[in-house]
């Protein structure tokens, strides 16, 4: 297969007219005859065969591109300079807010550019940290990492998932916390699951093992709840729940704190449960609170038989409800504790005997302290625009912790205390940038239809608004979830050298609750992405950039995101970054998890759901026409957006480009889709990525 540049730019140019020229000989990509009919409409898969990603061909295929691409970026003269700084940023000490149980604290700690965080122990407030594990330990390129993680209620044990290469896949396993003595539990196929303690054991949720070679592509099927004790083989594990009838269901087990009931809750897709209680302490059956999966429910505390519930039952911004589980399933019965308010209610936790409910009010966070019966005390007052992350608090303890974040520094750790209501910096970061340096500011644009936006948009204190400024917009607008404030590492480079940074609050997303979330599901995606593009439009009237000067990224759904929006508008912007992104849209659902995902996308085994996806479906309006610079970027062992997606895209988008802006893929190897990935490898593919952006931009370095 051919490999070579047809024209690669020399080192130190900086020629414009070189650049705009230059012409990229992409790997042969073979063609086949793949045909699909959707209800009358045949629409051809020409590079099926990718998805096979065990197979020889495809192997060498990525290998071609992966050269072709490497080749590229090492023309990039100010390459080596970004991965130096940014290693240099990140190289600060981080660590988490930490939790409570029992006696100890415990909390994650990275002391710089370590590749996974290290989970440490201390006894009280005023002990000394031990380290407790340390996944660094377990692959020597740092692609083994730490999942999940439960204490047991007595603190004696600790168990905890470990996944490796990125996969979704994990092994669980056991510690004595005192002496930090490994045990010889060993729990395999683990996929989607918690670890809830119960006495001498624990409950975790796994698949059967797939079938040899199949492990990363082949459709989850028949979800299992599992109770594990202490000391036994995995073959011992009882069998708590499982329903043969419904192969397309995830189970998820929890147990009060006191350790009297066992909760169930099963989902078919990303968004709505069922929720399901067992008391323990006698021989009891599944009494089902909520039998459909119209709506979400989060079990927060219970007082005997009378459970503390957040859901959006009957309130698309979330409510707090008092449900005695014995009782006949009506919502007639539910007391209403703290009712939906005009704000998004995201969490209640219980703090010495008090609620704390933490708000998203325009995607940034409110805190209130409510007494048990829902009567608000007072506010937890926050400085500026922020995201409140890990709080944690215990019912019979008056201190809590919360990790405080913004767009402009790294997360620092706060201590609450409930009694006084006061607050104070448990832990602050030092890192070599200067956040006074940069501002954000919040503003609201008109979409397409008239419904308003929020945008979160960062960058250097007096900068001139000329239309000149590079532009970095970045989004999501799918399964209930938002971006709020947070800082990025690799993102300080791009701010410290005249750049913006813009993150719109799609509908899809959970910013304004589950009205807003379903206003970009199903066959009203459409409006997510054209709440994007109205960002883009906004950014470039008012003068932040224009679009010679703007790119665009998203990751997962993100970077479905950029794939639509760059074959919809393909004059919109310069560079175009879909990450790990889902890119066929009439076969998502055919591999993993991606059925889960339907309550979003709907999927093509429906008519009228076909119908909508395939008028946006990326890989399926690939156009003859000059598209913006693109570098996609894809996981060899990503097992929740396989990376087939990404290989039949850049596929289509090759043999179609018209024009000289690249459009190539960068296939990390031993890389899954993101969770848990090494700092060096965050380095590299950011190096990677932002090299690619300056360039393109014309951004000097």
């Amino acid at each position: 297969m051919p490999v070579i540049l047809l024209s690669v730019f020399a080192a130190c140019s900086n020629n414009e007219e070189t650049k705009e020229t230059a012409k990229m000989n992409y790997p042969a990509t073979r063609k086949t005859d793949s045909i699909d009919t959707y209800f009358g409409t045949k629409v051809p898969d020409p590079y099926r065969w990718l998805e096979d990603d065990k197979s020889a061909e495809t192997g060498e295929w990525v290998k071609a591109q992966n050269k072709v691409t490497f080749d590229y970026l090492a023309t990039i003269p100010f390459r080596d300079k970004i991965k130096e700084r940014l290693t240099k940023i990140w190289n600060f000490a981080k660590v988490t807010s930490p939790f409570k149980k029992g006696k100890r604290y415990f909390f994650y700690k990275n002391d710089g550019i370590q590749n996974q965080s290290v989970l440490y122990v201390q006894e009280g407030m005023n002990g000394t940290p031990k380290l407790l594990l340390d996944p660094n330990t377990l692959a020597a390129d740092g692609t083994a990492s730490l999942g999940g993680l439960a204490v047991s209620k007595d603190g004696k044990y600790l168990a905890y998932s470990i996944n490796r290469a990125g996969s979704d896949w994990s092994e669980i396993y056991t510690m004595e916390i005192e002496s930090g003595k490994k045990l010889a539990d060993e729990i395999k196929w683990v996929k989607f699951s918690d670890i809830a303690w119960k006495g001498n054991g624990f409950y975790y949720s796994a698949y059967d093992a797939p079938k040899g070679g199949s492990e990363l592509s082949n459709k989850n099927e028949y979800h299992k709840v599992f109770y594990h004790k202490i000391g036994d083989v995995q073959d011992k594990d009882a069998l708590v729940y499982e329903d043969k009838d419904h192969p397309l269901r995830n189970f998820s087990a929890d147990v009060t704190e006191d350790e009297k009931l066992l909760l169930l809750y099963g989902s078919e897709s990303t968004s709505g449960t069922t929720l399901a209680v067992k008391d323990l302490s006698k021989a009891d059956e599944w009494h089902y609170v909520v039998s459909n999966f119209e709506h979400n429910y989060s079990v927060i505390h219970n007082d005997g038989n009378k459970l503390l519930v957040v859901t959006d039952e009957g309130a698309p911004k979330y409510q707090l409800l008092e449900i005695d589980f014995t009782k006949k399933p009506d919502p007639e019965n539910w007391k209403k504790v703290i009712p939906e308010s005009g704000d998004l209610l995201e969490h209640v936790s219980l703090c010495n005997g008090k609620l704390i409910a933490q708000y998203l009010k325009d995607v940034t966070t409110r805190l209130y302290v409510y007494d048990m019966n829902g009567k608000k005390e007072n506010e937890i007052t926050l400085p500026g625009i922020c995201k409140v992350e890990g709080f944690d608090s215990d019912k019979d303890d008056s201190l809590a912790f919360f990790s405080y974040n913004t767009f402009t520094a790294p997360a620092s750790v706060y201590k609450y205390n409930i009694v006084t209501n006061t607050m104070s910096v448990w832990f602050k970061p030092e890192i070599d940038f200067k956040s006074d340096d940069y501002e954000t500011k919040q503003v609201f644009y008109t979409s397409k239809d008239g419904t308003k936006v929020p945008m979160f948009i960062t960058h250097k204190k007096g900068i001139q608004m000329d239309g000149n400024n590079p532009c970095f917009l970045f989004g999501y607008g799918g399964f209930n979830s938002y971006y709020s404030p947070e800082f990025r590492i690799d993102r300080a480079v791009f701010l410290e050298n005249g750049g913006i940074y813009a993150i719109p609050g799609l509908r899809g997303g959970g910013d304004y609750g589950e009205d807003w979330h379903k206003a970009g599901t199903k066959c009203q995606k459409q409006n997510v992405f054209d709440d994007f593009i109205a960002a883009a439009e906004y950014l470039i009237k008012e003068k932040y950039t224009s679009s010679s000067k703007l790119a665009i990224h998203g990751r997962s759904n993100g970077g479905l995101l950029i794939g639509a929006v760059m074959t919809q508008r393909p004059d919109l912007a310069k560079v175009a970054i879909p990450t790990v992104g889902v890119l066929d849209m009439l076969r998502y659902h055919k591999f993993t998890i991606g059925w889960a995902w339907a309550s979003d996308y709907g999927t093509s085994d429906n008519q009228e759901e076909f119908n909508c996806l395939i008028k946006y479906s990326p890989l399926h309006n690939v156009k003859e026409v000059e598209y913006p610079a693109t570098l996609v970027t894809t996981g060899d062992h990503d097992d929740r957006v396989v990376p087939a997606h990404s290989f039949k895209f850049i596929a289509t988008l090759q043999e179609k480009q018209k024009g000289s802006n690249p459009v190539l893929v960068r296939i990390d190897t031993n890389a899954g889709h993101g969770a848990g990935k090494p700092t060096s490898k965050q380095i590299e593919e950011y190096a990677d990525i932002w090299s690619f952006v300056f360039y393109n931009l014309g951004m000097k370095y």
